[in-house]
């Protein structure tokens, strides 16, 4: 693995930092391996561990604690034939207050033939007064698969805050073989259409959407009917299952708190696992 650092490339007349990380993944013998590292803070990567099915099970990391206004991160990954990565967050990303341009995080991953992503950051959690712009773009190839997780707050609801931020708005993109698969937008501004009114969140403050793809399968009705029963198993959240007209199904629902949330994103990413990527579950442990 080669890994350094860059000097901050951020411009000293405006607010705000450019961070920029890519990640490079190659098949070696029965494991994954990071092959290659770049990045800028304030992103950053933790060593990656080898689990015992061969899977890279990384933690992508912004050491300074939060993302502020006028902050622009872009992260490139880029996994190669047969590999099989699982992304993930040491806890939640907060966006923080800003008096200018919004927070702004990019993602673009690309999967090469047979790979396999597992894609399952913590939640976002928006300050009161933040802004935050966010895609995730995912271009699959030929027998590859993915589950993705994108979920966030109302606000720090510990200390009373809901719906004080002046906007999200978060796109994702998923192309498979070249042809568009899925394509999600959301955008919240609750100085504009209050949140919690009767048919959006309600009294709900926390929400989830989780995305499955698979090149090349076809049992999406039973991984469909499967993942309906695991929601009804957890009655504290409330939520539905759409199937896809491209390969793949779609995972949306709502929580009343951070442990509902963890512990559904929990149950449902390991029965995708097994459905889908046809593997057990491991420790979710992140210390």
């Amino acid at each position: 693995m080669s890994g350094y650092a860059t000097p901050c490339s951020s411009n000293p007349d405006r607010i705000g930092r450019d961070g920029f990380l890519r990640l490079q993944f190659e098949r070696r013998g029965p494991g994954t391996i990071l092959s290659q590292s770049r990045f800028t803070l304030p992103l950053q990567a933790l060593t990656p561990l080898a689990l015992e099915d061969g899977t890279a099970y990384l933690m992508l990391l912004n050491p300074t604690g939060g993302v502020l206004g006028g902050d622009h991160l872009l992260t490139e990954i880029v996994q190669g034939k047969d590999t099989h990565v699982c992304l993930t967050t040491p806890s939640a990303t907060r966006i923080y207050r800003t008096a200018e341009k919004p927070a702004v995080l990019e993602t673009v991953i690309q999967l090469g033939e047979g790979a396999t992503l597992e894609y399952l950051p913590d939640h976002v959690i928006p300050h009161t007064g933040s802004a935050l712009r966010q895609s995730l773009r995912v271009e699959m190839a030929r027998g590859s698969r993915a589950i993705l997780l994108d979920t966030f707050a109302a606000g720090r609801v510990a200390r009373g805050e809901r719906w004080n931020f002046s906007e999200i708005d978060s796109r994702m993109e998923v192309v498979v073989c070249g042809k568009p698969a899925f394509l999600n937008r959301t955008k919240i501004n609750p100085s504009a259409q209050r949140p919690e009114r009767l048919g959006l969140m309600e009294e709900f403050s926390y929400f989830a959407c989780l995305s499955l793809f698979a090149d090349e399968f076809a049992d999406w009705p039973q991984v469909v009917a499967a993942m309906h029963a695991e929601l009804e198993h957890v009655p504290q959240v409330k939520g539905g299952v759409s199937l896809l007209s491209r390969g793949g199904c779609v995972v949306r629902y709502l929580a009343a708190s951070a442990s509902d949330l963890t512990h559904t994103n929990r149950k449902l990413w390991n029965a995708a696992r097994e459905l889908v990527v046809g593997l057990p579950p491991f420790d979710h442990r992140k210390y």
